[in-house]
């Protein structure tokens, strides 16, 4: 893991991919578009707090292994790092479900330039990484995920209209998105307790 120095003298870039493009819940000095290659958007973690409880988990965003992700950069004042980081950690890291790392980000300026940001990482090897799950599957735990930060439906809807505002368009949410909204939805199969779904 690359080491997060929260005293530097430097602002502090942070990558929001999820929530954070819509809540990001930290004063910040830019919100710009940025993009991440190496690592891409997926609804791949079981929510266990935010958005499930154990015994009914929701389903909510990582970063997840290969390929890019359209997001967003913020940059926080040096004076506030300690601060945000702090807070990111908190918000972030109540399971340990995802590695706190810094990788290079391209802000999508004109020039296009690059820095380093602090990012959220899935950890592939947490009993809370789901993989890649069927539609039917994320719609079971969408529906019945409920935690401290709401319904799981509501996180799925802010964040697809959030990567419509930035003019991105992320397939397989968006088709998540459509059956919350009831669109087609005669095309996906019940869930039933027996399904082989993780309780």
């Amino acid at each position: 893991m690359d080491p997060i120095p929260e005293h530097a003298g430097e602002d502090l870039w942070v990558f929001g991919y999820g929530s954070l493009i819509w809540r990001p819940g930290f004063a910040y000095l830019e919100r710009l578009p940025a993009r991440l290659v190496g690592a891409h958007r997926a609804l791949c973690v079981y929510s266990h707090v935010h958005r499930g409880t154990p015994e009914r988990p929701g389903l909510v965003l990582g970063l997840d292994l290969g390929g890019a992700c359209r997001g967003i950069g913020y940059r926080v004042a040096a004076a506030a790092r300690a601060e945000t980081i702090a807070y990111l950690r908190s918000r972030e890291q109540v399971t340990r479900v995802y590695r706190e790392v810094v990788r290079t980000v391209t802000l999508l300026t004109s020039p296009a330039r690059q820095v380093r940001a602090l990012c959220y990482v899935v950890d592939r090897g947490h009993p809370q990484y789901a993989g890649r799950l069927d539609l039917a599957s994320q719609l079971h735990h969408v529906r019945q995920g409920h935690g401290h930060s709401g319904a799981n439906r509501d996180y799925v809807l802010a964040t697809v209209k959030a990567l419509e505002s930035m003019g991105c368009f992320d397939p397989d949410l968006h088709r998540l998105a459509e059956r919350l909204h009831g669109v087609h939805e005669a095309d996906v199969p019940l869930v039933t307790p027996h399904g082989g779904l993780p309780e």
